[in-house]
């Protein structure tokens, strides 16, 4: 069999918070694979690592390469504690995103994404890419600028319909004003859509230097969605596909029944070749069989997650990333899709672990509070103003919005949950950790219980066939 080896054969997935974090991206990168980081809030987890002490210098590093350096004097000048805070010390905050963030905010979203990306490509010139939620609409306009002034290879964007990222990406390579249209619930829950714009030249200044623009992978689970990306913009704005099967971590596409998974919620992937573009596969495909059938069947690879996020260069906590190589290397670890605790109303991929939200003790005895404000959802309040709310803040506080008592039942601070299970929580706050379905690469890759292995073990145990 002929294998193209333009393209990588394996991507690393951009997993949780931090979880896909700039080391396991530039290790994987280093290895000719595509890493990934996880973009999610990076700007949480930007001043969290500098508040710590940012003990091995990367991200003041990152920030004096940055193209707007008083930017990066302020972030260090507020943010920075020599040393690390105290143990107990509550984390200095941000503001919640709004359809006019501050300006504050506005930069330090740039200046992380620019960090993140830099780290990630240093030291090597191999396709690094970042990965963002279509859900988590606010920030994307300022995100991009970011991870695109440090030559961000591709973005990836999963989790809704991303079909208004190329035109940013267009905008933001020639420094002109992007746009991006952020969803609004109005009062009879209808969808209407309020545009967010950035002109980056007017914020930042002069462009610094030529940007590339980085190719875009959307990440799909039906054909019909392939269709429509291609249909509706036009030729060479997509760059390829990643197909998430619903056994993948993280966020999954609800089933096409509004039920429980089935037949229609496979892909058609003899379909999906004939349309000209590569494609790798994700989902239970963390094994070097699997990887030489997606070869077979006309995928360029595979796109794989949780046999990273459980290696040594991963960003998840260390204690919590043992538990789950113990439990998975004795077929103990069960993975439950749960359809209530994403307040995306996404179906969500939990890790059965104590001491975490996926036990109902631990979740009944956590204090609902909403301080992150990640997932909050736009509505159109009586006046006609956009007000801002979360089915996982206290309850007499959505209630208050408009909101109704049977969208809170069930669900979780995926915020607050996912730092903690990073290493980053405020105290307190418990983790939940979300993993694929299936850790079968564990026995292949450990010698016992306590073994551990890193991406490089992992890449080349899958390209081993």
């Amino acid at each position: 069999m002929e294998i193209d080896i333009k393209y990588p054969r394996i991507i690393q997935g951009g997993m949780g918070i931090n979880i896909s974090n700039y080391h396991l991206a530039s290790s994987v990168s280093m290895l000719g694979q595509q890493g990934t980081i996880s973009g999610v809030t990076l700007e949480r987890v930007l001043i969290r690592i500098l508040q710590n002490g940012d003990l091995d210098g990367d991200i003041r590093r990152a920030l004096s390469f940055f193209p707007f350096p008083k930017i990066s004097e302020k972030i260090l000048q507020k943010y920075f504690i020599e040393g690390g805070i105290k143990k107990l010390t509550p984390f200095k905050g941000v503001p919640f995103f709004s359809i006019n963030p501050p300006a504050s905010l506005i930069e330090l979203v740039i200046a992380a994404n620019f960090c993140m990306v830099w780290l990630a490509k240093e030291e090597h010139n191999n396709p690094v890419s970042i990965n963002y939620l279509e859900k988590v609409s606010m920030p994307h306009i300022y995100a991009i600028t970011g991870a695109m002034l440090a030559g961000v290879d591709f973005i990836t964007m999963g989790a809704g319909i991303p079909i208004k990222i190329p035109p940013v990406i267009e905008a933001i390579s020639k420094w002109e004003t992007a746009s991006y249209p952020i969803p609004v619930d109005d009062k009879d829950r209808k969808r209407f859509n309020h545009i967010m714009s950035f002109d980056p030249k007017s914020f930042l200044g002069e462009k610094p230097f030529e940007i590339k623009k980085p190719g875009f992978i959307p990440i799909i689970s039906s054909n019909i969605l392939a269709q429509k990306l291609l249909k509706e913009l036009p030729v060479g704005d997509v760059y390829g596909f990643v197909v998430e099967e619903y056994f993948a971590g993280g966020h999954n596409a609800p089933p096409r029944n509004k039920i429980d998974y089935g037949e229609k919620d496979f892909v058609n992937y003899e379909k999906l070749a004939e349309m000209g573009l590569p494609f790798w596969i994700g989902g239970k495909y963390a094994s070097p069989e699997k990887l030489e059938w997606a070869l077979s069947i006309g995928a360029k690879g595979i796109q794989a997650g949780s046999i990273f996020a459980l290696c040594e260069d991963s960003g998840m906590d260390i204690m919590i990333r043992r538990s789950l190589r113990r439990l998975g290397y004795n077929q103990e670890l069960n993975v439950k899709t749960d359809f209530r605790v994403s307040p995306t109303d996404y179906p969500f991929k939990v890790a059965q672990l104590p001491e975490t939200l996926s036990e109902e003790n631990v979740y009944n005895s956590r204090e609902r509070v909403c301080s992150q404000g990640g997932l909050i959802v736009l509505y159109e309040k009586e006046n006609g103003s956009i007000g801002y709310r979360c089915p996982s803040e206290p309850i007499d506080k959505y209630l208050s919005k408009g909101g109704k008592i049977e969208e809170t039942v069930g669900r979780g601070c995926l915020c607050n949950g996912l730092l903690s299970t990073a290493g980053l929580g405020d105290f307190g706050e418990p983790p939940i950790v979300t993993m694929g379905d299936e850790t079968i690469f564990l026995k292949r890759l450990m010698l016992n219980e306590r073994d551990w292995y890193g991406a490089r073990e992992a890449i080349d145990y899958l390209l081993s066939f």
